[in-house]
């Protein structure tokens, strides 16, 4: 980025690194995020193809493993100004297909499945309470939207105090401008970017 050695001079972007256990956590992969007609686009399949070796890594492992979905009821009670901004996001509803994640990441027995009706994973979701419960200081980020949901939960992850890893080659988004510029400012300010070959191996 042109403007990089602002970030540098001003002493942004030092490495947290991970600490002593980590989680996974697949931030929206649904079937309607990865339809171009609705909301994918971009590199987000690629993205979800690169998730599945870091999710049987974790799986190995023993890692705790978490999903999210955006899921609206169907009568949109819950449906807030974000849905003004976006209003096809209503159409997510639990009975919708598009809000359910892809059978290729598919929710294996005994992990954990969040719903949400906001941007990130952790507002109005038990998700801290599980990560604690876990015994988690660190998380491994994958999922989409880069600029919107991946984003918006690695900031909540770092206002927890949590570790977050950005795997930066299993997010995507529907342009690749804002993917870019996010994984760059998250870069700077909230979370390490690894590779999907370091997430394996950290798992």
């Amino acid at each position: 980025m042109e403007d990089a050695h602002v970030y540098e001079d001003q002493e942004f972007g030092h490495v947290i690194g991970p600490g002593r256990r980590i989680a996974l956590l697949v931030v929206d992969f649904v079937n309607g995020f990865l339809d171009p007609a609705l909301f994918g686009g971009g590199n987000i399949s690629e993205a979800a193809a690169r998730t599945g070796p870091v999710l049987q890594a974790a799986r190995r492992a023993g890692a705790p493993v978490a999903f999210t979905r955006i899921v609206y009821a169907g009568n949109g009670a819950d449906c807030g100004v974000w849905c003004e901004k976006a209003p096809r996001l209503r159409e997510l509803t639990d009975d919708n297909p598009a809000s359910h994640v892809i059978d290729a990441l598919r929710p294996a027995p005994g992990e954990l499945v969040l719903r949400k009706t906001q941007a990130s994973g952790f507002f109005a979701t038990p998700l801290a309470g599980w990560l604690t419960g876990q015994h988690v200081d660190t998380v491994l980020v994958t999922g989409c939207t880069t600029s919107g949901c991946v984003r918006a939960t690695v900031v909540d992850a770092m206002s927890h105090n949590y570790r977050p890893l950005v795997v930066r080659d299993c997010v995507g988004d529907r342009a690749l401008g804002p993917h870019e510029a996010n994984l760059f400012d998250m870069e700077q300010k909230y979370a390490d970017l690894v590779t999907a070959e370091t997430a394996i191996s950290l798992l």
